[in-house]
């Protein structure tokens, strides 16, 4: 078994323009302070990372890294939530995910899509510049749309997506096998990727591809009512990253799993700091360190009630306390009296 690493944390929701988290070095330096060992860098943000740069230039991925480094960390991943989800949006989407793109792209879904697609090859080179084997990403969502389908689904429709969702992410995947880096995808609701079985879909549509793998995130599992300890233990081969997230899900006699279109702090499922929510991180923990997970633990913070810095400040603390120093022995050795083959043939009396 393997000791799994951390505590490390995803920046992506603690950039800002506002020192200490308006670059790479600054926000670095604060969360070394806090106790983490490692940070998830978003792609997208400028600020953090050039991503084609890192891409183009040995020499930058070097620095990005140093600028780690010398905060006395390490980079564990990075992502690419936004570009991936741009991968694949239905028609319908189009103009909610301008913003995800550049802004000479704005209502192009064709120009949104090629784009996205080189992001993700400049995610794969750039993550072997940097000494890194696996990546966070979105599937994004041709069929999300019809995921409660009313009227019903025509015969074939989620044939035909999965088979186009597959045609547009096997040119990445196999850009990511070029370069030894394991896409992991984020199962997450407003994804065709969501859950257990269309993973499975998509994994049979790309022929079992090697590099596609799960990040995996309780907090998701939570709100759809998903047994997450029991996916462990079928997907734990696939899970190569995982997000430290909490959530909860308290359903009234007013709403449940949707929401009733209510606002983060108003819905029955939200996103909670960690220990604030439902989530047996201590199963969890337990079943990864059982699989040999060899990744890292890394806080994603998402709470609608408590703020980022004192959720940043107490998630340290509570991901190196779960981690477990695995065993090297069994707890029963001290009675062990020795054996040998012919001992345990006379045991057996063979």
């Amino acid at each position: 078994m393997k000791t799994i690493k951390g505590p490390a944390i995803f920046l992506a929701q603690f950039a800002d323009d506002k020192a200490p988290f308006n670059n790479l070095k600054n926000i670095c330096e604060y969360m070394a302070e806090l106790g983490y060992k490692g940070v998830q860098i978003p792609s997208w943000d400028a600020r953090m990372i050039d991503l084609q740069k890192a891409a183009e230039s040995k020499t930058y991925a070097d620095e990005v890294a140093g600028i780690v480094e010398e905060t006395g960390m390490q980079i564990t991943e990075l992502s690419t939530h936004l570009q991936g989800q741009l991968v694949a949006v239905h028609p319908a989407y189009n103009e909610l995910f301008d913003g995800f793109a550049p802004a000479n792209l704005k209502g192009d879904l064709k120009g949104k899509c090629e784009w996205a697609t080189q992001q993700l090859k400049y995610a794969a080179k750039a993550s072997h510049n940097l000494g890194l084997n696996a990546h966070a990403t979105f599937s994004g969502a041709l069929m999300w749309h019809t995921v409660y389908p009313w009227p019903q689904r025509p015969a074939g429709l989620v044939e035909t997506g999965f088979t186009e969702l597959a045609k547009r992410w096997t040119p990445i995947l196999n850009e990511f096998d070029q370069y030894g880096v394991d896409v992991c995808y984020e199962l997450h609701p407003g994804e065709d990727l969501h859950d257990g079985v269309t993973f499975e879909m998509f994994l049979e549509k790309v022929n079992h591809h090697k590099r596609a793998n799960i990040l995996y995130d309780p907090s998701h599992f939570v709100l759809q009512c998903l047994d997450y300890l029991q996916f462990i233990d079928f997907y734990h081969d696939r899970v190569k990253m995982f997000h430290v997230k909490d959530a909860e899900f308290n359903p009234t006699g007013k709403q449940g799993v949707y929401g009733g279109f209510q606002g983060w702090v108003e819905r029955a499922g939200r996103f909670r700091s960690l220990g604030d929510g439902q989530v047996d991180f201590g199963g969890i923990f337990s079943k990864l360190s059982q699989y040999d997970y060899e990744g890292w633990a890394v806080l994603e913070w998402e709470c609608a009630i408590k703020h980022p810095e004192q959720g940043a400040a107490e998630g340290a603390p509570f991901i190196d306390a779960h981690i477990i120093r695995v065993t090297e022995k069994a707890f029963d050795d001290f009675a062990g009296i020795g054996a040998d083959e012919e001992f345990n043939k006379k045991i057996l009396g063979i």
